[in-house]
């Protein structure tokens, strides 16, 4: 984990925008379990709902429609939170 955390510390990108980038691999790896833990993650470095929803979508040309199957976990966790 602590090599997993370095990778994240070392990154160009502001939290919000790792947090989203992340999210649009899960989804077009079709990693559905850890969608509502990093929507979280998102949430709380500031993206908005409209933005978690974007970031997933981002797959579609490359990964195709598979990636749908992230956006109502997504959404269910955004609004739990």
């Amino acid at each position: 984990m602590t090599a997993v955390q370095a990778l994240g510390e070392a990154s160009a990108l502001d939290k919000k925008t790792s947090a989203l980038a992340y999210l649009a691999v899960l989804a077009a790896l079709r990693l559905d379990g850890g969608v509502p833990f990093h929507v979280k993650l998102a949430k709380d470095a500031g993206a908005s709902r409209d933005e978690v929803i974007s970031a997933l979508r981002m797959g579609l040309p490359a990964a195709g429609n598979g990636i749908t199957q992230s956006l109502p976990g997504a959404i269910e966790a955004y609004d739990a939170t």
